[in-house]
C-alpha cells in the first residue's frame, strides 16, 4: 500500500527494467563513461565489450537495466547479445522491454510469450505484458496478467502495482 501511494504521488520515480525495486538504478561509469554498448569493469577500470570474460551475467544485467533505465535501447540489447544463457526467462523478459520501448511491439509480445514459456511465475514479465496490452488497448488481456501475477504471489510487488497503475491510466511506463 505505501508503495502504491508512493507510485501515485511519484510517477517520475517508475522502475525500470528488471527490477522489483523502487529506486532508478544509481548511474554507473556505463552510462556516464561507455558508450556504443560498453561496460564499466571494474576491475580493469574501463570501459569493456559486453562479451568481456571479466564480466558475468549479473555484471550484465546490471548494465542492461541501468543502460534501458537511461534510454540507451540499442546498448542495452547489444548487452543482451552477450548474455551467457539467450533463453532464461530474465533474458528473454528484457528483450520484450527493449523491443516495446523500441516500438517494435509484436516481437516484444513474442518475447514476453516465450519468457512466460520459459517460467509461468516470471511476475515481470506478466506485468510487462500486461503494459503492452494496455499499450495496445486491450484492457481485459491486461487484468488477465494482473489476475495472473496476483495469483502467483505477487499481490503489492512492483509488478502488481505498475501494472495496477498502467491500467487505471490507460498507459503503460516509460519508467
Amino acid at each position: 500500500m505505501i508503495l502504491a501511494v508512493a507510485l501515485a504521488s511519484a510517477p517520475g520515480l517508475i522502475f525500470a527494467a528488471g527490477t522489483e525495486s523502487d529506486t532508478p538504478p544509481t548511474p554507473t561509469e556505463t552510462t556516464t563513461t561507455c558508450s556504443n554498448g560498453m561496460v564499466w569493469d571494474a576491475d580493469s577500470k574501463s570501459c569493456v565489450e559486453p562479451t568481456d570474460s571479466s564480466l558475468n551475467d549479473t555484471d550484465r544485467m546490471n548494465a542492461v537495466r541501468e543502460l534501458a533505465y537511461a534510454g540507451r535501447i540499442t546498448d542495452a540489447e547489444r548487452v543482451l547479445d552477450a548474455m551467457l544463457d539467450q533463453d532464461s526467462d530474465g533474458v528473454l523478459t528484457y528483450r520484450g522491454f527493449t523491443a516495446r520501448k523500441a516500438g517494435r511491439t509484436d516481437e516484444a509480445l513474442e518475447w514476453y510469450g516465450r519468457a512466460l514459456e520459459a517460467n509461468a511465475d516470471n511476475l515481470l514479465a506478466r506485468s510487462y505484458m500486461g503494459q503492452w496490452h494496455v499499450e495496445a488497448g486491450n484492457i481485459d488481456l491486461a487484468r488477465v496478467q494482473l489476475s495472473e501475477i496476483r495469483q502467483r504471489g505477487g499481490r503489492s510487488t512492483w509488478a502488481d502495482v505498475s501494472l495496477r497503475m498502467a491500467i487505471q491510466s490507460g498507459a503503460g511506463y516509460s519508467y
